[in-house]
């Protein structure tokens, strides 16, 4: 199998340092500030790219939610941030019909979207999109992303997001990014284990407490359930499950969250779903804490079985691998996350997907965008030219 150009997994250092700024445009959901305080993957990775991206000298704007800290110019498009309508497509919507308010106003070299509307807005837009897809880009949502057109780019944030949907016409993989030196190492473990997450069939909770009560071990939730589908699920599998060796708590801050996970003898995450990236893993290894998962979607990609913890194909199994996290040196599992995982890698990453894009777009003629969007029989775009598009189609 092929896998497509992997910003992540190469020197993704330019060639020849580039000297000419780009003025970008970087939109993020309306629904947490940027970093946020608590729950939010995609917010704290816009967080750090943003940064990252000024301090290389780019003229950054960031359309996010209000109350967002950042070195990047801030533009917003509610009063407040719209956590309570997370789900609704109300507030998505508005938002992304703002954003295009902000950006005729911006006139920028290029877009990076990270919000669910913003594919829909591509074909309106005079400058090329970046999308990243933080999320599964299977069935309907996978159509959705690849009905953008040839003025979007669209990336992964795993190959293995990449082989599960290789119809789509993915550019590049990026993977997401941690900044460590915010988040205390610690070596020294107790006896209880910790699962984090929403609280979901999918990131399974349940499956956790039941790997915990066979090993006989003590183990922590700390679990987002402020969805009715989430507390639906938290009322039917989880609460019949507390007791003296299950604790529960609810949405906490960073520094919290960091100290239980750094004090954890494990984190358990028998997820039941093709996991496209899973912060929460390089969390809990930047803590020296070892994972405990199963081999679904990226978490072979994230977690180095027998290095930084262990992937095995059964929750069952899960049970045995506590037996042996002797075996796992906390120092390792930081030192992974700071040589795979940080943020210089990951801008170093996108910096190039823009540069990329922009060339391709100066270089296109009408004739090419024509030849772009016409469809052969097979359903691939006619003229499709993999080096030129910086992706190969998976076999």
């Amino acid at each position: 199998m092929t896998a497509i150009p992997s910003t992540a997994r190469r020197d993704v250092t330019p060639e020849a340092p580039p000297t000419t700024p780009l003025r970008i445009a970087m939109v993020a959901p309306p629904f947490y500030p940027i970093p946020p305080s608590a729950y939010g993957g995609i917010e704290a990775v816009v967080a750090q790219l943003a940064d990252g991206l000024v301090d290389r000298g780019h003229e950054v704007t960031l359309i996010a939610a209000r109350g967002s800290r950042t070195k990047a110019h801030l533009l917003t498009t509610f009063d407040e941030p719209q956590w309570e309508r997370l789900g609704r497509a109300e507030p998505e919507l508005l938002h992304a019909a703002r954003v295009s308010e902000h950006l005729a106003d911006l006139r920028p070299d290029l877009v990076h979207d990270h919000s669910a509307a913003g594919p829909a807005f591509v074909r309106d837009r005079s400058v090329p999109t970046v999308v990243t897809s933080h999320g599964p880009a299977t069935g309907d949502w996978g159509e959705y992303l690849e009905s953008g057109g040839s003025g979007m780019s669209l990336l992964a944030i795993s190959q293995a997001q990449v082989d599960l949907t290789p119809q789509l016409p993915w550019r590049a993989v990026v993977h997401n990014s941690l900044q460590t030196q915010d988040i205390p190492f610690q070596a020294e473990k107790q006896d209880y284990l910790v699962w984090l997450g929403r609280m979901s069939p999918d990131k399974a909770a349940h499956l956790a407490v039941d790997v915990a009560r066979k090993a006989g071990r003590r183990i922590v939730l700390v679990g987002k359930c402020s969805e009715p589908d989430e507390q639906a699920y938290f009322d039917a599998e989880i609460q019949p499950r507390l007791g003296p060796d299950v604790d529960y708590h609810g949405e906490i801050e960073l520094d919290h969250k960091y100290k239980l996970l750094g004090g954890a003898a494990a984190f358990v995450f028998p997820l039941q779903w093709e996991e496209p990236f899973g912060m929460v893993l390089i969390e809990a290894m930047a803590c020296g804490t070892p994972v405990l998962s199963l081999a679904r979607g990226a978490v072979p990609e994230v977690v180095v079985d027998g290095v930084t913890g262990f992937v095995r194909k059964e929750p069952d199994e899960l049970v045995e691998a506590l037996h042996s996290l002797d075996q796992i040196d906390p120092r390792a599992c930081r030192t992974h996350v700071e040589e795979n995982f940080g943020p210089d890698r990951m801008v170093s990453g996108y910096e190039q997907v823009y540069r990329d894009c922009l060339r391709d777009a100066a270089a296109s003629t009408p004739k090419d965008a024509a030849r772009d969007v016409t469809q052969d029989s097979s359903g691939q775009a006619a003229g499709f030219d993999a080096s030129r598009n910086g992706a190969h189609r998976l076999e």
